[in-house]
């Protein structure tokens, strides 16, 4: 089979699915060839594809690019006539599916929106609008994709139809990045080191955090951020003396950064899947969480971590307030063993490429 993955920006962690998939897919016997085709603008380049299958065409996010971005995707489609379109992403799905009301379809279209639009936290009419384009959309669409059981689950109440939705929960590799000892990190060994790793914007609830940690007094407990020194609208993100900013990681070397943390912190306002949680869980490390979205799916609360209440940040309290290096080591062994079971790469594409099968049989 031949198959086409487009997406709109691919990066973060839409990127590491793709890669990840992609790298699989062409080591397939029954994949005769695997394209990529993704924007010019605001995609990573270092893709495990040979130079001629990836195909990018010029895009920005505005209406002025849209009509563009379409016509330049169905050449391309044209031009390789794939037996599976597998889509990656909100707007790339709209640019894919919307023109197929008015053309003939040669291929099968696999959806991924990699997070709901729908379940954002934001204002309930743009919820709805989402929900009833994606319902829409989904007329045009032969198989749809949730990373997790949450998204599927909310997908039907927002219906979606479920005859053509699975849950194949994301999954990542089991090889390590470069076995480097981070040279900006000095972790203090008497006291309970804590790793945030993600975007500094409103979904990943790093202001929450920083909040946090102002407000309450955890003499124990030392937080150490990787990302971006400044929140998307460009204030200066102020934290207390026991929070250290170590600026963005590359993500060959995050690995040996989630080794040296007693556990991970996660407190996102919304999560269709928490990437971050499986990367933690792959390197031994337990996860304290937020009870949002698919966080409570992938941390299991009091086994490979803690689930806390973000509209109740005592919770979060009481857990720093309680924990030990040595309950910590034990979580991250468990943590392991889950991730081991349900959250690796092949176990994801194995899945995919049973769904892709069934589409054409």
């Amino acid at each position: 089979m031949k198959v086409l993955h487009i997406g709109e920006y691919v990066k973060g962690g839409v990127s590491t699915y793709v890669n990840e998939v992609i790298k699989y897919q062409t080591n397939t016997s029954n994949m005769e060839e695997v394209f990529l085709m993704m924007s010019e603008y605001n995609s990573e380049k270092e893709l495990p594809l040979v130079k001629e299958n990836v195909l990018l065409y010029k895009y920005e996010r505005s209406p002025k690019f849209f009509i563009k971005a379409i016509k330049q995707i169905f050449n391309y489609i044209d031009q390789i006539n794939p037996d599976i379109v597998h889509i990656h992403s909100t707007f790339a799905g709209f640019f894919v599916r919307f023109p197929l009301f008015f053309k003939r379809k040669k291929f099968k279209v696999v959806y991924c929106s990699h997070g709901w639009a729908f379940l954002m936290d934001t204002i309930p009419l743009k919820q709805k609008i989402y929900s009833l384009i994606e319902r829409v959309l989904s007329i045009k669409t032969d198989l749809i994709v949730n990373i997790s059981q949450y998204e599927h689950d909310k997908s039907l109440e927002y219906k979606l139809p479920e005859d053509k939705s699975v849950v194949i929960h994301n999954g990542i590799s089991l090889n390590e990045g470069t076995k480097t000892r981070p040279g900006n990190i000095e972790l203090e060994s008497t006291k309970i080191n804590l790793l945030f790793v993600g975007r500094f914007d409103r979904q990943k609830g790093l202001d929450i955090l920083l909040e946090f940690f102002r407000e309450y007094s955890l003499s124990n407990i030392n937080l150490y951020v990787i990302g971006a020194e400044v929140l998307s609208d460009q204030q200066t993100v102020p934290y207390s003396h026991n929070v250290k900013m170590l600026g963005w990681i590359n993500n060959k070397e995050i690995d040996e950064y989630y080794k040296l943390a007693d556990a991970i912190i996660v407190p996102s306002r919304w999560e269709g899947f928490g990437l971050v949680a499986t990367e933690a869980m792959k390197n031994k490390k337990p996860v304290i969480a937020s009870n949002r979205g698919a966080l409570p799916e992938i941390v299991k609360n009091g086994e490979t971590g803690f689930i806390f209440n973000l509209d109740d940040l005592s919770s979060l309290h009481n857990i720093l307030q309680n924990i030990d290096k040595a309950q910590l080591e034990k979580m991250g062994d468990q943590a392991y063993q889950r991730f081991q079971d349900k959250f690796t790469s092949q176990i994801m594409n194995e899945k995919i490429v049973i769904e892709y099968e069934k589409l054409l049989n």
